[in-house]
């Protein structure tokens, strides 16, 4: 997709201590210079995000994150490429998404979360969909602790608080095909409760500078 479009790119791909043979999948793409690949030891899928996100930042104008489970389809990048120009931060929501009622609820009180502290403008804040502007990016990531759980939704609250200009346009989901959550049952409700407090805290600390 990004070839077709004739633009100048690279592919980072982070490989968080995966424990299967991602390293070894990975290991092929060695001579193409569009694919850069880094494996690193394991520090979870927030952290790796920002490691990732920092990263590109001192490299590019933009700035593209999406996750690796094959959940959302590259046929709406070129939609969110073509109107970058008006826009500081582009992003493509899950339309039609399917997912558990645990799941459903979690993604609503984080929606919910964003609107009390930041405000309204972004409906899906987690969505790993998301073309932003390096600048805008980098600034955001000043502020944000290297460990933060889900820095994607705090990355949505900033983007309303400061005024940003967002664009959202639906991105038709499917279930994932390959690999599996890392998160499930309890864990997916201890990670919410985490969620929530750093993004209160950061909300907290972000509010008195």
């Amino acid at each position: 997709m990004l070839d077709s479009l004739n633009m100048d790119y690279q592919l980072m791909v982070l490989n968080d201590g995966s424990k299967d043979k991602t390293g070894d999948v990975l290991s092929a793409f060695s001579s193409d210079q569009h694919i850069r690949v880094i494996n690193k030891p394991n520090s979870g899928h927030g952290p790796t995000i920002l490691q990732g996100y920092r990263m590109a930042c001192e490299e590019a104008a933009w700035v593209f994150q999406c996750d690796s489970d094959g959940e959302m389809s590259p046929d709406a990048f070129p939609v969110l490429w073509e109107k970058r120009e008006g826009y500081d931060a582009l992003f493509g929501y899950r339309n039609h998404r399917i997912q558990s009622r645990g799941r459903a609820f979690i993604s609503a009180v984080s929606r919910m979360t964003v609107r009390l502290f930041f405000g309204p403008g972004v409906h899906d804040v987690n969505t790993p969909y998301r073309l932003i502007r390096a600048n805008v990016l980098k600034t955001i990531l000043l502020r944000t602790p290297d460990d933060t759980f889900a820095p994607n939704i705090i990355i949505s609250g900033e983007l309303v608080r400061q005024k940003h200009r967002v664009f959202k346009t639906p991105v038709a989901t499917v279930t994932r095909a390959t690999g599996r959550s890392s998160i499930v049952k309890w864990k997916l409700w201890k990670a919410a409760v985490h969620s929530f407090w750093q993004t209160w805290c950061y909300f907290a600390l972000s509010s008195r500078i």
